[in-house]
């Protein structure tokens, strides 16, 4: 499934227009993306965690010429997966 066919399966429920449901999913991301640029975390309950980690600096090694590379800290997005999602996938 990718963001288009997300839109249409809102579209569905909404009985709206599909620029409508394009605009609803589209703003959903919009919220837990910028929730997680200002350093938050999105809880969903039954589908789980949005949040931001900070990873350290680390030394790496460049696999194709084996030379010693340094990889600065960065913030990643991380999700935790609620035990609801985690029941009905298995």
């Amino acid at each position: 499934m990718n963001k288009q066919s997300l839109a249409e399966a809102v579209n569905k429920i909404l009985n709206g227009t599909k620029v409508q449901a394009e605009q609803v999913v589209d703003s959903v991301i919009d919220t837990i993306v910028g929730e997680m640029k200002k350093g938050g975390e999105v809880s969903i309950a039954g589908l789980g965690i949005f949040s931001v980690k900070q990873r350290a600096a680390r030394q790496a090694r460049n696999p194709r010429t084996g030379e010693a590379i340094s990889v600065p800290a960065m913030k990643v997005p991380k999700f935790r997966a609620a035990k609801a999602l985690k029941e009905a996938v298995k």
